[in-house]
């Protein structure tokens, strides 16, 4: 294990800083294969027999297990190094993958919960977190942009992996040994592309770390929790994603419902090209936005995701089918806002509670994720479902879950309204050494 020690990743004086962003992008574009998931839906349900439910078991479960093995890996993850973390991820993530082909391959569909749900899970949550502190101390000086172009890459892995999987999927065949197959080559090939971020990350050296530490206030992650500023950004969090994630995992059959009964319904196809523009704006918003903020603030870049976004959905409640270009629009606003947030929380946790910890910090914070992963869905699908059983049709199956979605953004902002700086009671005494 010397390989993975921490003390083997120090970068010597000479070493580029900007080798450290696609050694972390590696592990993310791998990891937003997740997003990805619905491209195996049908031929699960097809080649074993499942509901629609069923079959989104295994990506309900990974992201509850991204979100409980960041909170419980968090320290881990900063004790031992960003090349541990890169390695368990990638261990975890293709071995997903890989009990996941053995049980299409013999059609015992609890391994491919297993695999892809719980393992490959907890690959996701330990692959999520491994480079964030790692950034924030290679970039002190712009860190809203350094983890939003590695957080970029979790937003765009689907438009790499849903194309490929699809085609993977008409080459090998749709029954249980073709998805066995496919499951196979993206466990080898994941493992190989993520082995690229284990080799090329690297630590700073000490000297720079203390730079970063000696202006910086210092929470430990055990501090963090106890501060309200820590609950208010959990709040902030959960809520930002439930209203982005509510659409992202209904958005076909969302537009298609809402234009049904207009004179342009939107054909399968159109629809298809919908989602893919709404992962091209949860992608190039973890970058733009989180970038944005190292130039207005955190605090005012929420206010954006939030107030604009609580706005946004009341545009698409009130006149959501009066235009399809105002629709798509709306649509990849919020979501650019959906993928800003996650890439802007790191920078946002480091200006609250300092660099030190602030891996273990996120990881804890990633657990309002799990949440909202389960909450958002349910709204919109829940109140779709008795919507249509009451015979209303179009805007009408959506009216009232846009509604809530308003106010869990307005309660958001509230939330990001009261955070204040932590109070000195929850500072860690300056290093020794080291002044402020």
């Amino acid at each position: 294990m010397g390989f993975l020690d921490r003390s083997r990743t120090v970068a010597p004086p000479d070493w580029n800083r900007w080798l450290v962003p696609p050694a972390a992008l590696s592990v993310h574009l791998a990891i937003g294969q997740a997003y990805a998931w619905s491209v195996f839906k049908p031929p699960l349900e097809g080649a074993l027999g499942l509901s629609g439910t069923q079959s989104a078991l295994p990506f309900q479960l990974a992201i509850v297990m991204l979100g409980l093995s960041a909170a419980f890996g968090g320290t881990l993850v900063e004790r031992n190094g960003p090349r541990w973390a890169m390695f368990v991820s990638a261990t975890c993530f293709s071995s997903g993958f890989l009990i996941s082909a053995l049980g299409a391959w013999t059609g015992q569909y609890w391994l491919v919960v297993l695999g892809y749900g719980f393992v490959g899970g907890i690959g996701l949550g330990i692959g999520y977190i491994s480079p964030v502190s790692t950034l924030i101390k290679w970039f002190p000086d712009r860190p809203g942009m350094a983890t939003g172009i590695a957080i970029m890459g979790f937003g765009g892995g689907a438009l790499i992996a849903s194309p490929w999987s699809a085609q993977m999927l008409e080459s090998f065949g749709r029954s249980g040994a073709g998805i066995a197959q496919t499951f196979l080559v993206h466990g080898l090939v994941y493992a190989v592309f993520m082995s690229v971020g284990v080799l090329l990350v690297r630590v700073p050296a000490e000297v720079v770390e203390q730079r970063v530490v000696r202006s910086a206030v210092n929470v430990s992650a055990r501090n963090a929790v106890k501060t309200p500023q820590f609950w208010c950004l959990w709040v902030v969090l959960c809520f930002n994603v439930t209203a982005g994630i509510g659409i992202l995992e209904k958005a076909s059959p969302m537009i298609r419902d809402f234009f049904a009964d207009t004179s342009t319904p939107v054909a399968v196809g159109a629809a298809a090209g919908f989602v893919a523009l709404l992962s091209l704006a949860n992608m190039v918003g973890r970058i733009t936005w989180s970038s944005t903020s190292d130039l207005v603030g955190r605090k005012n870049i929420y206010r954006l995701y939030l107030g604009v976004g609580a706005l946004t959905y009341l545009v698409l409640a009130l006149a959501g089918n009066a235009s399809k270009p105002l629709f798509v629009v709306c649509a990849m606003v919020i979501l650019s806002f959906y993928g800003g947030g996650f890439a802007t929380v790191p920078a946002y946790l480091k200006d609250l509670f300092g660099p030190y910890q602030v891996g273990a910090i996120h990881g804890k914070l990633l657990t309002a994720w799990s949440l909202a992963g389960v909450l958002g869905p349910l709204i919109v699908n829940a109140i779709a479902d008795s919507q249509k059983a009451a015979g209303k049709s179009g805007p009408d199956l959506y009216t009232t879950s846009l509604h809530i979605m308003i106010a869990l953004l307005v309660v958001g902002f509230a939330a990001n309204e009261l955070i204040r700086p932590v109070a000195a009671k929850h500072h860690e005494p300056t290093p020794e050494g080291v002044s402020r």
